[in-house]
């Protein structure tokens, strides 16, 4: 666009004057969120105002790198204090933003990639991939609602925050779609990152759930679930005696009646024979 408008292009510098004339309007946006934040004077007053503005929707990037910018600033001044503290307020900026995502795994996939230290992204993922009790317990609305519908208060299943496939899946996607982005030049194209956290979900996955089986061993487990065992069998004959009663496999009188079309034999039985 710049050389077309250094040729003489109106159109093209019309379309830089419109980018240039939204980024300052975004700038000033983020320099006034600023000084809203800044005037509470305490620290823990600033950061509520952090959290207000992320309801409100006005944490933006121009915002993130205004913090950062003064952050720089202090700590080139040699004001090591205010430094700490523009830190301080863009990391919580960036967390309160994280948590307006649409997705538990994009803001734990967020997460992950600002942290630098991998003993705490093994903390994370363990933290989000750990099945956790439900907070529904008798006597709750929740169940009060259940009882109302006819339903019976039911054990809820212990549930991970983010649920390991469904994070993988959300790298893969984010791989697919933005992996030859670059966040810096020492960590290079974002897909280097993500391909990294992948493998150590994987890890910690594994180590809370065990190997995953194949889709052959599914195969094979579903089969065997499905299939009663001869010991089940034997259990359910000795109580049908307990009460009286014969099993029908047991009974050599039964005929057919075990299942119409079979004989005794357990041979098919063709034409009326």
């Amino acid at each position: 666009l710049n050389e077309r408008a250094e040729n003489g292009d109106t159109g093209s510098q019309e379309v830089l004057d419109a980018l240039a004339n939204e980024q300052q309007k975004r700038v000033n946006a983020a320099t006034e969120a600023l000084k809203e934040v800044l005037s509470k004077g305490e620290p823990m007053r600033m950061e509520g105002a952090i959290v207000k503005l992320a309801k409100e929707g006005r944490i933006d990037e121009p915002f993130l790198l205004l913090l950062e910018a003064n952050a720089d600033q202090a700590m080139a001044a040699g004001a090591t204090g205010p430094a700490e503290l523009m830190k301080k307020l863009r990391k919580r900026a960036m967390a309160e933003k994280d948590k307006q995502s649409a997705t538990k795994e994009i803001k734990l996939l967020r997460q992950l990639l600002r942290e630098d230290d991998s003993n705490t992204r093994e903390q994370l993922l363990t933290d989000a991939f750990t099945p956790k009790e439900a907070l529904i317990v008798p006597g709750t609305a929740a169940n009060a609602e259940r009882a109302i519908e006819g339903d019976a208060p039911e054990e809820e299943k212990p549930m991970p925050d983010v649920p390991p496939p469904d994070f993988i899946n959300c790298c893969k996607a984010v791989l697919l779609n933005f992996g030859n982005l670059n966040i810096d030049d020492e960590q290079g194209d974002l897909s280097v990152k993500i391909k990294q956290i992948a493998s150590e979900a994987e890890v910690v996955a594994t180590r809370i759930y065990g190997k995953g089986m194949s889709t052959r061993e599914q195969q094979d487990r579903a089969w065997k679930e499905q299939t009663t065992s001869i010991f089940d069998l034997e259990t359910l004959e000795i109580e049908a005696e307990r009460r009286g009663e014969t099993a029908p496999w047991a009974n050599p009188d039964a005929g057919d009646e075990l299942f119409p079309g079979f004989g005794a034999d357990g041979k098919m039985q063709i034409g009326g024979s």
